[in-house]
């Protein structure tokens, strides 16, 4: 399906802020694939230039340097240059990172206004916001639904939450047409490693380095890993389907696996002889996650197209390359 879309990216001009950044940067080169123009802005406090540096000196790639929360900035952009689309991906992420800052994450507000405003003052076909599946906090029911019950705790889930009502509303009062991504655990090539970063990245870095890997808790916490060609598919077909004008979607596989069964899955594909340490459950941490992606495959048609194995073997490949 994603086939009949692309070309209608071909010479648009996209704005993509956090592009520097894990998923943003990703998301740039596969916009620049199908033929758009992308404008990359970020402040690259997260973000790095080496995620972007196959990208610079491109004609139709410029990068921006700038804060989203900061008006000035961002109206800087939308002042020079016609903008088409904006995938508004910059926001402060990582639980340990998020949780150490929280003051900083709710500035993060601040960027989603400036971004809706400014969108809505020049006349920006759709606005597609990154939120995330921590908006369902610790679950209440299973699985989690668009339409169910939500549970935001931490600042980083709250701002999210912000993010997708202010999105409607802007949908809803001034026409503006807009949509609610609800990530689950993205993960592959150029994620953070680091321990502000993400596990999947944290695994495959520690058995490659000899281990051990470190699994908090007793590891039968679960998650639903999605690798990032699959969130990108997904994020770019809810674009440019009209359907999902408006709306919230979550975007999973609707596999959830614990997360003791990905560090042997990655001991396997590393084939490394490393052994598992458990160490005590972080505070904050969500037990479960379960998504219905019922409505992202009657919306967009997608299901993902990699499986669990294959993404991690992707991903091993690109941090043996930089590890070698």
């Amino acid at each position: 399906m994603l086939e009949q879309f692309t070309d209608k990216l071909r010479g648009k001009r996209i704005l993509v802020t956090g592009g520097a950044g894990f998923l943003g940067s990703h998301l740039c080169g596969r916009l620049l694939a199908h033929g758009a123009k992308v404008i990359c802005f970020d402040d690259l406090s997260t973000g790095t230039r080496e995620n972007i540096n196959e990208y610079l000196g491109r004609d139709e790639f410029a990068f921006v340097t700038g804060d989203a929360n900061k008006f000035a900035d961002l109206s800087n952009v939308f002042d020079a240059e016609k903008i088409d689309y904006v995938f508004h991906y910059a926001a402060r992420v990582g639980v340990k990172r998020t949780t150490e800052q929280p003051l900083e994450v709710l500035e993060d507000v601040e960027g989603i206004k400036n971004v809706l405003h400014l969108s809505n003052k020049h006349n920006v076909e759709k606005v597609i916001f990154s939120s995330s599946s921590e908006v369902y906090g610790e679950p209440v029911e299973f699985p989690e639904r668009e339409n169910g019950h939500v549970n935001p705790k931490l600042p980083y889930a709250s701002v999210k939450h912000i993010g997708e009502k202010f999105m409607e509303s802007y949908h809803k009062v001034h026409g503006l047409r807009t949509c609610s991504l609800r990530f689950f655990n993205i993960y592959g090539p150029k994620q953070d490693s680091s321990a502000y970063g993400f596990v999947v990245g944290i695994f495959i870095k520690q058995a490659l380095s000899g281990g051990p890997l470190t699994v908090l808790g007793d590891g039968t916490q679960t998650r639903d890993f999605v690798f990032v060609d699959d969130n990108i598919n997904s994020s770019i077909l809810a674009l440019l389907t009209n359907a999902t004008d408006g709306h919230v979607v979550n975007i999973g596989t609707g596999r959830p696996m614990t997360i003791l069964d990905m560090a042997e899955l990655v001991i396997k594909v590393t084939g490394k002889d490393v052994k598992i340490e458990f160490l005590p459950f972080r505070e904050g941490e969500i037990r479960h996650r379960f998504p219905d992606v019922s409505k992202m495959r009657s919306l967009l048609g997608y299901r993902p197209m990699h499986t669990i194995e294959e993404g991690v073997r992707k991903t091993m490949e690109w941090y043996q390359g930089r590890l070698s």
